[in-house]
């Protein structure tokens, strides 16, 4: 029963991770997300996994633990793509103010 509940709860964290993986490729910026956080969250799969390897329980929870950290690890490489975005965006906006600038002069 408490392999069940905490698949159960593994799920529920899985299937919110797909929806916020969309959500920051959709996004195109890394303002609204957390290096920390995702490291954080990657963290307790990688322990969660360890655990259950540890214990010698390989069932199906074992295998939720590892799609979670797949889909939370697509997060991250969004994270990194997404920096870059915000670093060209920001560069932009930078040379359009200086144009900007000299043609107000």
């Amino acid at each position: 029963m408490s392999e069940l509940l905490e698949a159960g709860m593994l799920i529920c964290f899985g299937l919110s991770w797909p929806m916020s993986l969309a959500k920051n490729i959709k996004a195109h910026s890394a303002k609204n997300m957390s290096f920390r956080f995702i490291m954080l969250i990657i963290l307790g799969y990688v322990a969660g996994i360890g655990a259950k390897i540890i214990n010698g329980t390989y069932n199906y929870v074992l295998a939720v633990y590892f799609l979670n950290l797949v889909i939370v690890s697509a997060n991250l490489v969004v994270y990194f793509i997404n920096k870059k975005y915000d670093r060209k965006y920001s560069e932009r906006l930078k040379l359009t103010l200086q144009e900007n600038y000299k043609q107000a002069i």
